[in-house]
């Protein structure tokens, strides 16, 4: 025999609607919570408000800007007076510086005045009178007889140094000296690539012999002259 359950004991009947019953009650008190205000009983709030007072701020205060005290007036112009001439001037009488016929005139003797000699460098390519080399007196050219003759000193008395050989040195040595108002030589200046050759250079120019000195409107000057010495290893 089939046992048959009675449907009023049957407790998942209505469980549908408890649940429901149940979300609705819990979302109301949720509500209720979110929506719930409290007020302090405290009312003795001071509307008043925190205002500072302004007046008590320093003003500054304006200066006095002081005028300058007006010009003083114009001085009055003075008053000028008019004389009448009365008073008597000297003349001031200026005698004639003329001479007359019958006074002595004084000869005086002639003033001789010395021409101080100046010492005037003159440049060997401008001179009148070219200093001449002993040998070229007798040449129309003595300029160009001037030159070949200290080509031909040079070439004579040319001597490498030793010491400038061995070290391979070799170079131009630009050597200029003065022809003084007695022909000697003086004032000798070199430059070049080595002391060695600067001093055989200046010991040919010291070889060279007592000229004519140059000339410029007939008095005798200096002459300074500049020449270059080569030296070159083969």
């Amino acid at each position: 025999m089939e046992l048959k359950k009675n449907p009023k004991a049957d407790l998942t009947r209505n469980s549908g609607l408890y649940f429901v019953i149940g979300l609705v009650a819990v979302l109301a008190l949720t509500w209720v919570a979110f929506e719930w205000k409290t007020y302090d009983d405290d009312n003795n709030f001071d509307y008043t408000m925190n205002v500072e007072d302004t007046l008590d701020e320093e003003v500054p205060m304006t200066e006095q800007i002081k005028t300058p005290p007006p010009p003083p007036p114009p001085a009055a112009p003075e008053i000028i007076e008019i004389v009448e001439d009365e008073e008597e001037v000297e003349e001031t009488v200026i005698e004639s510086t003329e001479t007359s016929q019958e006074e002595e005139v004084i000869e005086v003797a002639d003033v001789e005045v010395e021409e101080v000699e100046e010492d005037l460098d003159i440049p060997f390519a401008v001179i009148e009178d070219v200093p001449i080399f002993p040998g070229c007196e007798n040449e129309k050219d003595k300029r160009a007889c001037f030159n070949e003759m200290m080509q031909k000193h040079i070439s004579k008395n040319f001597r490498y140094p030793e010491i400038a050989q061995e070290m391979g040195v070799q170079g131009r040595v630009n050597i200029m000296f003065v022809i003084q108002k007695d022909g000697s030589i003086g004032n000798v200046r070199m430059r070049g690539p080595d002391k060695n050759l600067e001093a055989e250079a200046a010991r040919i120019i010291e070889k060279l012999p007592k000229m004519t000195p140059g000339k410029q409107r007939g008095r005798a000057v200096r002459v300074p002259f500049s020449i270059p010495i080569t030296f070159k290893l083969q």
